[in-house]
């Protein structure tokens, strides 16, 4: 037994604390078979405030130490607890626990509730206030990722090793295809103490992990891509153009298709379109796509991602791999930030317009669900965007395509889309406005967990989501540890040969 219920409501129960004992912020208890989280920490007495600041005061300036008669009745730790799931039936606690009643610590066997789901996406373990209990956390990926997800976060909480784990449980799933633009080049392959880790260390990765760079490792694919699939409607997502340069864009397409930018730096004229609107149009698709005109009038490349002649299949191949449900790593990280949201927005915009028609053809059952990793979200989410992001966020689960949201900020992400986000993983957050976004769209009632959010450590994460049955408190594993238990499983035992 670690305390007592001594009083409180619905939303929040009064426990006192045993002496002795100690229960953290965020610890999960059991009363009458409903599971409760502490939510707050207070000192209780039964003493004055005047005698404590009296005894305080003789004690601090020198007169010794008065004795309290029956300390550890008179003085105790006050708990403050709500109730989170009835043990008994399975679902949302409507009652109170019994008054005085005695409550113990939750065990293992208290969440035999949780079941693998048929198509499982590992999270981590249960975690009680800082004691992580041997309970495997799975969510119902094709499900969750379908109705995207927002790991929001401060810098150096553990974002990124979150979403390397969820990769990792997924490598060899074929119910989802991940397409993750990499901005730091660590999800595919990177060292650590002497020793290589990323999803290349998968046991299944050979086929399953693919990965396009601009200087991709033998055996691996270069992220060329053909100025031919380009279209006005992508570069829209990077540049801002004015009305009028926006319908001389779309005049150029309209005329000559797929060879519209080639045309559009020759000296072909073209009706409704000024010397001085084609010129500037020019200058920003030149910027943009990092190409550039010779002096006999042709084009040449001078970036490494937009080619003249080659990458025609490269945005194919990758919609196709993910339509496989294959992770597909694009190593952005040598990249300027518009060329990464021009290159996902080509995929995605592909991506979306084949689910589409799979969908008005019938054939949608039959494919696996695909999602974006995008990291500092707001980018391509925030007020104001009109981007092929904002659409999926929207209606992309009716085309089963969704977007795994990473960023820092929160609260500048439109409330409509925040609540579209349907499930969130939220790690540790110092910043009071970041906490509010979070709480105010969870799934579940998070208002009284605003302390525990700020204090979560590293690794340390609440899931709120519409697929789980409440908010349920985790503990990522280190990544590098997952890695590690793989390899020591793979290995060959050593056969012992006695003469």
């Amino acid at each position: 037994m670690v305390g007592q219920i001594i009083g409180g409501n619905y939303g929040e129960i009064l426990i006192r604390q045993k002496n002795g004992e100690r229960i953290e912020l965020g610890e999960l208890l059991v009363a009458d078979d409903i599971l409760l989280q502490v939510v707050d920490l207070e000192y209780g007495s039964l003493m004055e405030n005047r005698d404590l600041a009296r005894m305080s005061g003789m004690q601090l300036e020198g007169y010794g130490a008065t004795e309290i008669h029956e300390k550890e009745v008179r003085n105790f730790i006050l708990v403050r607890a709500k109730p989170v799931f009835d043990l008994n039936k399975k679902g949302i606690t409507k009652h109170l626990p019994e008054f005085f009643k005695i409550l113990r610590r939750a065990n293992a066997q208290d969440f035999d509730f949780l079941e693998k789901p048929e198509n499982p996406m590992y999270l981590g373990k249960i975690r009680s206030g800082s004691k992580v209990l041997d309970v495997p956390v799975y969510l119902d990926g094709k499900k969750v990722l379908t109705h995207h997800i927002l790991i929001p976060a401060t810098t150096g909480r553990g974002k990124s090793n979150l979403v390397k784990v969820i990769l990792w449980s997924l490598v060899n799933k074929d119910y989802a295809g991940i397409l993750v633009l990499d901005a730091h080049n660590e999800y595919y392959s990177y060292k650590l103490n002497g020793k290589n880790y990323g999803l290349k260390e998968h046991p299944e990765a050979k086929g399953n992990v693919i990965y396009y760079s601009i200087n991709p490792p033998l055996g691996e694919r270069a992220l060329k891509i053909n100025i031919k699939l380009v279209r006005p409607w992508h570069l829209r997502e990077i540049i801002e153009f004015t009305p009028a340069q926006e319908d001389a864009l779309y005049l150029f397409y309209k005329e000559w298709g797929d060879e519209w930018i080639k045309m559009l730096f020759s000296n072909e004229p073209i009706k409704g379109v000024g010397e001085t609107t084609r010129a500037v149009i020019q200058r920003k698709v030149k910027v943009a796509l990092e190409i550039d005109m010779n002096d006999y009038g042709e084009l040449y490349e001078r970036g490494k991602i937009f080619s003249i002649n080659e990458g025609e299949s490269t945005i194919k191949d990758i919609c196709t791999y993910l339509e496989e449900g294959k992770i597909v790593i694009v190593d952005t990280s040598s990249l300027s930030q518009n060329l990464e949201i021009l290159i996902s927005s080509m995929i995605m915009n592909e991506v979306f317009a084949r689910y589409k028609r799979y969908k008005e053809n019938g054939e949608l059952d039959n494919k696996p669900v695909i999602s974006v990793v995008i990291e500092e979200a707001p980018r391509v989410l925030g007020e104001g965007k009109s981007t092929i992001f904002g659409t999926i966020a929207r209606e992309g689960r009716k085309f089963k395509i969704g977007i795994i949201a990473i960023t820092q900020l929160s609260s500048v992400i439109p409330r409509e889309i925040l609540a579209n986000l349907n499930t969130k993983i939220i790690l540790g957050n110092e910043m009071s406005s970041e906490r509010k976004a979070v709480i105010s769209s969870a799934a579940q009632d998070l208002s009284k967990d605003d302390k525990m959010i700020a204090s979560l450590d590293k690794g340390e994460a609440i899931v709120s989501s519409i697929f789980t049955k409440f908010a349920i408190p985790i503990q990522i594993e280190r990544f590098e540890e997952l890695v590690d238990k793989a390899r020591k499983e793979k290995k060959p035992k050593t056969l012992k040969f006695f003469g």
